[in-house]
């Protein structure tokens, strides 16, 4: 007979009294783990336990602990209300026994404003290491996978527990998703999802992220990923190039804004010739006429609208990057973003010179239409390190702003043709083989307005949009381990 042993953080009672009834209804279920204060009213199988610290590894090993004598570990891995689906435990147990899964999850539906909506989840890849992703709250471990990989853990978090573990489980076996509505949550984070994909760079979340990069790094070597503080030289040779730097901006549809973006560049003071290459993807407003207009007056401003009709944003930057017009240095601004003032040009310019990188990486601050700051304000992406921020960029969403290339190695590596994630896929390239410069002060602000491609994503959009990230991270840890791979000897 399979036994499972079930751990139910719950804040009160009754946001999980319909789950608590149904294990203790299940024959399957041996022991329902649930705080001191909660075991009178929920039954024989209840026994307490102390989630103070759920997030913690002592409580990850306290879990498995206990879970020594059952099959399967239940695990609810945050306080929120839970009401579970027809036969959801049975469905759960018969996929993990069906497929050998470590663990498995599914989707679910939330409660919002009284009303319920669907919340599918994505599957789960090699690549799938950020530490926000979103199993949903109810998980099902099988318990011999839990001991085997609490006995590799080598470091004690505070924060990063149950990532630690999820990624020591990720390398005995494979995770396994069911598309199918299991249970129900009421929501507790009721913010856009514009708001929500900053979380990470947060300074108040600092030491959140630390742990969190300390837990991937080891996972990194443990799997064969990680990579060195080694880097291939990069000799900046002008000599190819009419100009020292180029701007790039794809746009499409922009009028609101990219007068002021163009502006942002033309004002810029420095001490080389730069061009603005704008690759207009066959607006069908009036941004094609202000580019033209602006185009007239300043013969900086390279107006490009591609023969093609297949490009994304990607797809725009790479005719950017290899129309002959393109500087030795390719920088990126957003059609809807602006440079800080007229100084950014000539900072980035002057990290490439110091450095010798094949691409930098400045620091921007969110603001609203009006250019006022908005939550959380600067964005520095501190994470990113000389020493280890090619592995941590394994981990994290995306790489800061404004982003620049040497021209030469952005030919070489290409960017994908789509209109998300493209920048985030060729700077982990880049890394791979190259050092990527840092500045920490803020140079660009990225205005965040109802317009935006990410200001309110609904669920399917940020599926797709975390889908594609994983799957870059999945190459890119191929990539990667081949490249350790090459150098071992035989």
């Amino acid at each position: 007979m399979i036994k499972i042993n079930c751990f139910i953080p719950a804040d009160s009672f009754v946001g999980v009294a319909n789950m608590i009834n149904e294990l203790q209804a299940n024959p399957l279920v041996e022991t329902i783990f649930l705080p001191a204060n909660l075991v009178a009213e929920a039954g024989e199988k209840a026994k307490a336990f102390s989630f103070e610290g759920l997030t913690t590894t002592s409580t990850v090993k306290r879990i498995t602990e206990v879970s020594k004598e059952v099959d399967y570990v239940l695990l609810l891995t945050k306080p929120c209300s839970v009401k579970l689906g027809q036969f959801a435990i049975e469905r759960l147990v018969e996929t993990a026994e069906a497929t050998g899964a470590l663990k498995v999850y599914a989707d679910y539906y939330e409660v919002k404003e009284g009303k319920l909506a669907a919340h599918p989840v994505i599957d789960y890849q090699e690549g799938s290491l950020r530490d926000d992703f979103n199993f949903g709250p109810l998980v099902l471990y099988k318990a011999s996978a839990l001991h085997t990989a609490v006995a590799k853990i080598t470091q004690d978090f505070e924060y990063a527990g149950l990532y630690y573990l999820r990624l020591k489980v990720s390398q005995h076996g494979n995770f396994f998703r069911i598309p199918e509505y299991l249970y129900t949550i009421d929501e507790t984070d009721t913010r856009k999802s514009g708001q929500k994909i900053f979380d990470y760079v947060d300074p108040k979340n600092r030491q959140v992220q630390l742990e969190m990069e300390q837990a991937a790094t080891e996972h990194l070597k443990d799997v064969g990923a990680w990579l060195s503080s080694d880097f291939k030289p990069v000799e900046l040779d002008l000599r190819a190039f009419d100009k020292k730097l180029s701007v790039i901006i794809p746009v499409r549809n922009r009028e609101k804004t990219i007068a002021d973006a163009m502006e942002s560049v033309l004002i810029q003071k420095t001490d080389f010739n730069f061009n603005l290459i704008v690759v207009d993807n066959h607006s069908t407003d009036k941004t094609s006429t202000i580019i033209k207009s602006i185009a007239e007056n300043d013969e900086r401003v390279v107006h490009i609208i591609p023969v093609r009709e297949d490009l994304g944003i990607g797809g725009c930057w790479n005719l950017g990057v290899h129309d002959p017009r393109c500087g030795m240095i390719a920088m990126q601004l957003d059609s809807d973003d602006i440079y800080k003032d007229e100084t950014t040009l000539q900072k980035v310019a002057d990290v490439f010179d110091a450095e010798k990188c094949a691409m930098v990486v400045g620091t921007y601050q969110l603001v609203n239409f009006d250019l006022e700051e908005i939550p959380p304000g600067i964005i520095d992406h501190k994470e990113w390190t000389p020493e280890n921020g090619k592995n941590n960029a394994m981990r994290i969403n995306g790489l800061g702003a404004p982003r620049a290339f040497y021209t030469p190695v952005l030919r070489d590596v290409k960017v994908p043709n789509t209109s998300y994630g493209e920048d985030y896929a060729v700077g982990l390239a880049i890394s791979r083989n190259y050092q990527i410069g840092r500045i920490y002060d803020n140079i660009y602000l990225c205005r965040r307005w109802e317009d935006n491609s990410d200001a309110a994503l609904d669920i399917v959009k940020m599926n797709a949009h975390n889908t594609y990230k994983d799957r870059i991270r999945t190459i890119e840890l191929k990539a990667r381990q081949k490249k350790n791979q090459s150098k071992s000897p035989l």
